[in-house]
């Protein structure tokens, strides 16, 4: 079973995510906020991260930018509400997901991240 770590401050958006991908068959760790998701990405064995770009305190870009250079193997699905993202933040995760695409695509977009980041990644998460 993949852990996802889901980094997102708002707690509603954060709970859907967690039941979507806890019904998939993933294990989720959540946080609301940046240094509150650092922290558990130091400390637990993550599979990937799904992390929201927009922020107070600690924007997606800087918590991604550590995360790479702290675990780089480790993929990472940047959310937004906005197509607009700054190139050099779109660079350091693996793939992007408009918050409005819905729990079909967050799965597939996961399922093919993992896939390609970890061969050991659940097949039929959708």
């Amino acid at each position: 079973m993949s852990t996802i770590l889901c980094i997102d401050d708002e707690a509603l958006g954060l709970q859907i995510r967690k039941t979507v991908l806890e019904h998939a068959g993933y294990q989720v760790l959540t946080a609301l906020d940046g240094p509150t998701g650092l922290s558990l990405f130091r400390a637990s064995p993550v599979d990937g991260v799904v992390l929201d770009y927009y922020m107070p305190e600690m924007d997606g870009g800087i918590v991604a930018a550590t995360m790479r250079r702290e675990r780089p193997e480790i993929p990472i699905m940047l959310l937004s509400a906005y197509i607009n993202l700054p190139a050099e933040v779109v660079a350091l995760v693996d793939v992007t997901l408009l918050k409005g695409e819905g729990p079909l695509e967050l799965l597939e977009k996961l399922r093919l991240m993992l896939r390609a980041g970890a061969p050991s990644a659940p097949g039929g998460a959708c």
